[in-house]
């Protein structure tokens, strides 16, 4: 619940963020425009964003003949979870990792690379999808789109007032004398409302990383095989980085397939590792 009511605060954030800088650009017409533009940007992005993301990482689609047990147990996961049987891909990729995308539960789908394929437990691997499937369930992936659309949206419009405070440096300067003062403040939201925007998005990731991690822990059944799951990831994914890791996907996977330490840790996608396992434990221990 608590999640939930956060992600609900940092989305109205990120809108009062959008609305602001539209109307520092154009008044009441710049918030529309602003809204308008973000509108355009979620409607491709909730309609097309899974065949890119696929596509992007070369998954491939399996049947039940091409790969019954991983095929099976997906299905299965998905039956306990009240969800529609989604779309499965593996993706060619030694680092392992996984993620789901889709616009809806009916429209969904699951992808896990080889490489965690051959590194996890049965049990494991089922901790991985049924936190895969929770995302599916908590319909995260569409809050996730309107996050990074909103934050995309705030980056141009930070562009847009660079160049217009430059452009019009001075204008003001012979009216009422607050020209410098104009512009100064113009720049400050041009550059601070951009990064307070990624910061805001960052967040919503790390909330929705957590409920996942809870709800797929409720979904197997095992929140000590996710926990250990994990711990795997976590070390393996930084001994072997996933190929054409981006930064625009990296909320998408389970574990971050970016790697960076000391301030880098401020922009993560994903929470703490050691907080996620410590919060999968203590669950544990309260279903005993």
């Amino acid at each position: 619940m608590m999640n939930r009511f956060k992600t609900t605060i940092l989305l109205s954030l990120l809108t009062i963020l959008l609305v602001s800088m539209g109307g520092a650009i154009g008044g009441q017409g710049g918030m529309i425009i602003a809204f308008g533009m973000a509108a355009v940007m979620n409607f491709g992005s909730y309609w097309f964003s899974d065949k890119i993301v696929l596509k992007m990482y070369n998954a491939q689609e399996i049947t039940r003949e091409v790969h019954p047990s991983f095929y099976g147990m997906v299905e299965r996961l998905a039956g306990r979870a009240g969800l529609p049987m989604p779309k499965v891909y593996i993706i060619p990729d030694d680092s392992p990792n996984a993620f789901a995308t889709g616009r809806n539960p009916e429209h969904a789908a699951v992808a896990a690379t080889e490489g965690i394929l051959r590194i996890l437990t049965p049990d494991e691997l089922e901790g991985v999808m049924a936190h895969e499937l929770a995302h599916v369930k908590n319909r995260d992936i569409l809050i996730s789109t309107i996050a990074a659309t909103f934050a995309g949206a705030i980056s141009m419009i930070g562009n847009m007032l660079q160049w217009g405070a430059m452009f019009g440096a001075g204008r003001g300067d012979d009216e009422d004398g607050g020209g410098v003062g104009g512009l100064i403040g113009t720049l400050a939201m041009a550059i601070v409302a951009p990064i307070a925007a990624m910061l805001i998005q960052m967040a919503v990731s790390r909330s929705r990383e957590y409920l996942a991690d809870a709800s797929g822990a409720e979904i197997c059944g095992r929140p000590l095989a996710l926990a250990g799951a994990l711990r795997k990831l976590h070390n393996a994914s930084q001994a072997i980085p996933l190929h054409d890791a981006r930064p625009a996907t990296a909320h998408m996977f389970i574990v971050n397939p970016l790697t960076g330490g000391g301030m880098m840790s401020l922009f993560s996608t994903h929470p703490p590792m050691e907080e996620r396992i410590a919060r999968l434990e203590s669950l544990a221990n309260q279903q005993h």
